[in-house]
């Protein structure tokens, strides 16, 4: 796979080894990345200003970029609280550092993303798993190992990788709230494209606003930049970004990444056309792919999860996709794989309707 680098900007058709291909996997669901003004942001900031404040944030570490992208972020997310920090991989540390006074105990999807699995274990307090998507697994485990007066802390994906499914937060959030407890969404993959205003899973699912919720995110998904973030009430940023070691010590974003995101941030909300085109593709893609056997939810989540089925050789339809330059991700040992792997097709708001019967004609073709 070493030969298999990008020769041309993110998009709905690249160049890889050579040719021009349509391109199915990846994370750049709102066609953002190669935006013409996410590029010449950066290029602007860079020029003017370098590569970084050469500290960590705080005093001397501030910078009006970052300003800019707070002020982006928290109309975008309709919050006053905004944390930014160098990656999204890091975010459900800083939650459970940042917030570590207000539970007791652990509980995490058997599924959860690896960040979410390090920051629990990294958090030293007891940690305990629950069936994957299981509410009432987490019920008898809440019930079960939580003595009186202690408060858990419930990690999920909301949007889970490969697999494309959505969590039950409407499920979690109840049982959560009867122990006065939090949960903590790692929503990479569901924020810019689920929800009217793409605030992801919680608002999607009605959920927006939860008190008993804190959500981490990324900006290099959806949302064509690069960065973790946090947000929600000012109070409780506040609580985080004091609290967490990895925020207060880690190097902030390049600059110029800020400038991006902050950009990119500013046309999400903007052209929420996008969303609208993105769902579109990803129901389109989701009747072709039904024709041809595959059994998939009903949600406008844009990750396209083909699991294993007896007869079928995933990898050598990714092989055989490929060669009809069309570039899918054959997955089998991510977090939220399935057993036997899967197919994971990417659905971007720039892919055009004859991209997606060209995939899902090749694939028929396979079969």
């Amino acid at each position: 796979m070493s030969g298999l680098a990008f020769e041309t900007p993110l998009g709905a058709r690249v160049v890889i080894a050579g040719r021009e291909r349509d391109y199915f996997s990846g994370t750049g669901y709102l066609g953002l990345h190669n935006h013409p003004a996410v590029i010449q942001a950066a290029v602007q900031a860079v020029q003017r200003y370098g590569m970084s404040t050469a500290t960590s944030r705080g005093g001397y570490g501030e910078h009006s970029l970052y300003d800019e992208l707070n002020r982006q972020a928290a109309a975008f997310f309709g919050e006053d609280g905004i944390l930014y920090y160098a990656s999204g991989y890091l975010g459900g540390m800083i939650l459970v550092q940042g917030l570590a006074e207000q539970y007791d105990q652990i509980f995490l999807d058997e599924a959860a993303h690896y960040s979410l699995r390090d920051a629990a274990r990294a958090s030293g307090k007891p940690l305990h798993l629950f069936h994957h998507r299981d509410a009432s697994h987490l019920a008898e485990s809440l019930r079960l190992h939580l003595a009186a007066g202690e408060r858990p802390l419930v990690l999920t994906d909301g949007l889970f990788p490969i697999s494309g499914e959505v969590a039950p937060l409407n499920e979690y959030l109840p049982l959560v709230q009867s122990f006065d407890g939090l949960l903590g969404v790692d929503d990479a993959h569901g924020v810019g494209v689920l929800g009217e205003n793409g605030r992801g899973s919680l608002e999607w699912l009605g959920l927006g606003g939860a008190e008993s919720v804190q959500v981490c995110a990324t900006l290099s998904k959806a949302l064509g930049g690069y960065g973790g973030i946090l947000f929600g009430s000012r109070a409780r940023i506040s609580e985080m970004e004091s609290r967490s070691r990895v925020y207060v010590a880690a190097s902030p974003p390049p600059l110029p990444v800020a400038a991006a995101a902050a950009k990119a941030l500013e046309i999400a909300r903007s052209e929420p056309q996008r969303r609208q085109r993105l769902w579109e593709n990803v129901a389109l893609a989701r009747a072709g792919l039904r024709r041809l056997g595959w059994e998939l939810p009903d949600t406008p989540a844009p990750i396209l999860c083909l699991r294993a089925r007896p007869g079928v050789d995933l990898a050598r339809l990714r092989a055989g996709l490929f060669e009809r330059d069309i570039c899918v991700a054959h997955v089998t040992s991510y977090s939220s794989t399935p057993p036997g792997g899967a197919l994971r097709i990417a659905i971007f708001a720039t892919h055009t309707a004859e991209q997606i019967e060209r995939l899902v004609e090749a694939l028929g073709n396979l079969l």
